[in-house]
């Protein structure tokens, strides 16, 4: 989950809904079908392409400018057995409450990752959007989640 240290700074809202022009990814299962056919996809929440153009993330309690745009990978990592559908469930809902902010979303990306942000997340640089996730996606996810995961447990437990 992202800690208090960090927000993502987004462009101005100019009236357009953002990522109209995306493909719209409708079901955890299309998704979860994207990531397997495509590597190196990214997941981030904001209001959208057309906003983020040119304005990276800023990690607001130092005040830097963030070589790119703060994101979520979408591939799993080699150590995880599980299936692919868990791990992308578990990715999208990480950052869930960045999309219950007014006007942003859920869309998904490709590019360069840049750096990382102070919470260790990628900073993607010469970004292609892909799609845009109904919120059909992130309900199916949250439910997923909690049926596959412990989501209470930790390391002290």
């Amino acid at each position: 989950m992202s800690g208090p240290r960090q927000r993502l700074e987004d462009g101005p809202a100019d009236g357009r809904e953002a990522g109209r022009d995306l493909p719209v990814v409708r079901s955890l299962d299309e998704l979860t079908e994207l990531v397997a056919r495509r590597p190196g996809l990214y997941l981030r929440y904001s209001k959208g392409p057309e906003a983020d153009a040119g304005r990276p993330s800023v990690d607001y309690e130092s005040g830097h400018r963030l070589p790119g745009l703060s994101a979520t990978v979408l591939d799993a990592e080699p150590w995880w057995t599980s299936p692919l559908r868990d791990w992308v469930a578990r990715q999208v809902c990480k950052y869930t409450h960045l999309g219950e902010e007014p006007d942003r979303h859920a869309w998904v990306l490709a590019g360069r990752v840049a750096g990382r942000g102070p919470d260790h997340e990628p900073l993607i640089a010469d970004v292609e959007p892909v799609a845009r996730l109904h919120e059909s996606v992130i309900e199916q996810s949250r439910e997923h989640y909690e049926k596959a995961f412990d989501s209470g447990r930790d390391s002290t437990g």
